[in-house]
């Protein structure tokens, strides 16, 4: 099964793909691991993206989309994979189908704009350790402080309200195209088109969802 997670910053995608993963037997693919990957080995794409990124622009798609057909190849791919992230627009959408690299659905989470500021501005973490808190849906027992050690808790810079609403703005302006399209394609055949709420427990996501794709 070939999966593409679309949604907001803060939907979840992340957790349900560990789901699909599970259920699946099939990888999650990062575009910025694979990129990484490719410039600490020094492949030929890595030395690419890696002039690109030194001058402080954005890697070509071309790039990205042949990290991507490259890594599909790989034995872990066989039954399918998941890819969260990319792409972003719908000239990256078409780059893919034009590369024969396509899916069996299209996953949306939705979301509304005031429960992404709640879940993301309400995150805290402990530097050290990486564990994660909410002020709402997983309090800390002591207010500010981390269960274990007791140190401060701290939102990092990527969870305030500013940067949040930058991020919302830019998925509302380049990525929620993104589902028009998918929609007018699955009215012609594959892939798929599934429009999952996201509000809501963890479970009811994940049951809705696994129904949504018809108990495959």
């Amino acid at each position: 099964m070939k999966v593409m997670l679309l949604g907001m910053p803060g939907a979840g995608k992340g957790t349900q793909a560990q789901f699909l993963m599970d259920r699946y037997r099939i990888p999650q693919i990062s575009t910025g691991d694979m990129l990484r990957a490719a410039i600490k080995a020094g492949t030929p794409l890595g030395n690419e993206a890696r002039r690109y990124m030194d001058r402080g622009e954005l890697v070509p798609d071309h790039v990205v989309i042949e990290l991507v057909k490259q890594r599909v190849r790989e034995a872990d791919c066989a039954n399918g994979y998941i890819i969260d992230g990319f792409p972003r627009t719908i000239p990256q959408a078409r780059a893919l189908q034009e590369a024969d690299l396509d899916f069996d659905f299209v996953i949306e989470f939705r979301i509304d704009d005031d429960e992404v500021l709640r879940r993301l501005t309400g995150r805290r973490v402990h530097p050290p350790s990486g564990r994660t808190y909410h002020v709402v849906y997983n309090p800390p027992k002591v207010r500010g402080k981390d269960d274990v050690t007791g140190e401060d808790l701290v939102q990092r810079a990527d969870d305030a309200e500013p940067t949040i609403l930058r991020r919302i703005t830019t998925y509302h302006a380049q990525t929620r195209p993104l589902v028009d399209y998918y929609v007018e394609r699955s009215k012609r055949g594959p892939p798929r088109y599934v429009s999952i709420e996201a509000t809501g427990p963890v479970e009811r996501v994940r049951d809705a969802m696994f129904a949504a794709l018809g108990g495959q």
